[in-house]
């Protein structure tokens, strides 16, 4: 082991499991900032530290952090996809960071790096007349409450100077565990495939350890105060993600289903008004809604590449075939995926 000392604060959740594992690989002292609440499923790994928070104390924040000694990188991955209370998430991808990095200032436990994670959809909408890659460059105009948070949350690290933050937008993760994208998987799995919309849709992934490895190299490499897009260097339309499940699968027919926007909308405001009336969280909601209806996801990766190197190694066909053996050995275990 170096003596590098990271600090992944989310660390409980599917991203977060990836990132551990990858700073255990690196041979670096890797701490897990968790809440008390927090599943330590994906963190079992004995060599891991573990730092707990309450985000809703703000206070005992800096006096978590002055515990230990500053580490020499932060991941903040802490966030809300999905939220019943839509202010939640203002509150937690965006309050908390504030929080957190006022601590970090308060605590004088200032990281030599800083890496927030944001997302593609803080960025809103592509073009969708000559679809024109999504650059880091662009204006950002998010048009869901998830992307308006992430980028609030942004410009938190934007007037933050003495913060060396490295902002990363990564595109669609997927990989084992993840469950948005396993919902399609089982759907192909059962022979349907699902869409939205009849206009051309170009979609961009990103596998979850290149993800990592990502994170990694822009901490070691990358100049401070930039921001990433991270993807995969091209794009699929809606068929060819079908046909390279399907081919995994090994399901030779399979059929594909096109419903009209509007029917989609519909569906995602009922089900939105049922979850709330239960105050859960639904994973089809009016922001799922408007990302399935973007008919543009693509995005230039460029300066990820000039600056750090940035080359995933997984193109989707690859990190699919991973998802779905996974998924094959926890459904035939009866686990949950």
């Amino acid at each position: 082991m170096n003596n590098t000392r990271v600090l992944i604060v989310g660390a409980g959740g599917f991203i977060g499991g990836f990132i551990a594992r990858e700073s255990l690989r690196r041979g670096y002292e890797t701490w897990a900032g968790v809440r008390a609440t927090t599943s330590r499923r994906f963190l079992d790994d004995p060599r891991l530290h573990f730092m707990t928070f309450d985000f809703d104390d703000p206070a005992s924040i800096a006096e978590t952090l002055a515990s230990e000694p500053a580490f020499d990188y932060i991941v903040y991955n802490l966030g809300a996809t999905k939220c019943a209370n839509f202010a939640d998430f203002n509150r937690i991808n965006y309050q908390y960071l504030k929080d957190f990095t006022e601590a970090l200032r308060q605590a004088d436990r200032v990281p030599g790096r800083f890496l927030y994670m944001s997302s593609l959809s803080a960025l809103g909408p592509g073009d969708e007349k000559g679809y024109t890659k999504m650059t880091s460059r662009m204006i950002p105009q998010p048009n869901t409450r998830y992307g308006t948070s992430k980028i609030k949350a942004e410009t938190v690290l934007d007037i933050a100077s003495w913060l060396p933050w490295i902002i990363f937008r990564p595109t669609g993760v997927y990989g084992p565990h993840e469950q948005d994208y396993l919902m399609m998987i089982k759907s192909i799995d059962r022979h349907w495939d699902f869409g939205v919309g009849y206009r051309r849709q170009l979609l961009t992934f990103i596998y979850v350890e290149d993800l990592a490895t990502a994170i990694f190299d822009a901490l070691e490499k990358a100049p401070a105060h930039r921001k990433y897009i991270i993807s995969e260097n091209r794009a699929y339309t809606q068929t060819q993600f079908r046909r390279i499940v399907a081919e995994l699968l090994g399901r030779r027919f399979v059929i594909p289903v096109r419903l009209p926007l509007w029917t989609a909308w519909i569906a995602s405001v009922v089900a939105e008004k049922i979850a709330a009336a239960k105050m859960q969280a639904s994973t089809l909601n009016s922001d799922k809604f408007k990302i399935m209806k973007q008919r543009n996801w693509d995005c230039d990766i460029s300066d990820a590449v000039n600056d750090w190197g940035f080359n995933p190694r997984h193109s989707l066909r690859e990190g699919l075939a991973i998802t779905i053996d996974a998924y094959r050995k926890e459904k035939e275990g009866g686990k949950k995926c």
